[in-house]
């Protein structure tokens, strides 16, 4: 089920993505969805909606370094542990929203990644327990400034800036995520291919590893690394990332504005 959040009449809302249509629901929180979708008579033709970012989360959690090729073309050893780092949940954005360099003196690379939507609260729970507390997976795009990167040696303000964390178009709730394809285009060339099978944690393990050291709550998300390919992006730019079974996320790259 694809469970997406759209803005109707000045108003967002939650909808149920279906053969090019969305039919609002019911329900007015995340919470409420995990335990019951309640869906509604009132259908839109998904080309006259505006999408919204599909969920709000309280923490935004990324994971670096995430795919062994990744790993190789940066030129670092493979981990021994996922390597965390947070991000601010202000810089995500939707599908179709623009992502606002911050610089045009800067590297700043694109990044296709799978994100874990979290449903209900977890501490400490073990890899075979995590698939009971994940309420589906997304699309993502961690930008990130290499430049900043480098100069801090850490990552939260190279990839926190505003719409340096586009999110969509919506949440696919029932898939196995063990070995999709994971593709990005860059102006209609094909820049990243993989399967997330490629992954060197995998999604459980990463969900038992970050509830070990905090604890996950409802809506919370988590990004899971990107494969090779990484490039830097330009003004005019059109990302594409596309995620098998879950959908296309498209966004335009604009310069930064005065």
């Amino acid at each position: 089920m694809k469970i997406a959040r759209i803005l109707k009449d000045g108003t967002p809302h939650f909808a149920v993505v279906e053969n090019e249509e969305a039919r609002l629901l019911a329900n007015e929180t995340f919470d409420s969805l995990v335990d019951e979708v309640l869906t509604t008579d009132t259908s839109l033709p998904l080309s006259d909606v505006q999408l919204l970012p599909p969920v709000h989360p309280g923490k935004l959690v990324c994971v670096g370094l995430n795919y062994l090729l990744h790993a190789k073309e940066s030129g670092v050893p493979v981990p021994d542990e996922p390597m965390l780092f947070m991000c601010s949940s202000e810089a995500i954005v939707a599908d179709g929203d623009q992502i606002e360099l911050d610089s045009l003196d800067k590297r700043i690379d694109f990044e296709a990644e799978i994100a874990i939507v979290i449903s209900r609260q977890a501490r400490r729970i073990s890899a075979a327990e995590a698939p009971h507390y994940i309420f589906g997976y997304s699309c993502a795009n961690d930008v990130s400034n290499r430049d900043l990167q480098r100069q801090d040696g850490q990552f939260t303000r190279a990839k926190s800036f505003d719409t340096y964390k586009p999110l969509g178009p919506w949440i696919e709730t029932e898939i196995d995520p063990s070995n999709l394809a994971i593709k990005l285009w860059q102006n209609g060339e094909l820049k990243q291919s993989s399967f997330t099978s490629d992954m060197i944690f995998s999604i459980n393990e990463i969900v038992a590893f970050v509830s070990s050291i905090m604890t996950l709550k409802p809506g919370d998300v988590i990004l899971t690394g990107t494969p090779s390919g990484v490039s830097p992006m330009a003004p005019g730019d059109h990302i594409e990332i596309e995620i098998e079974g879950i959908g296309r996320l498209s966004n335009t790259v604009i310069a930064p504005k005065v």
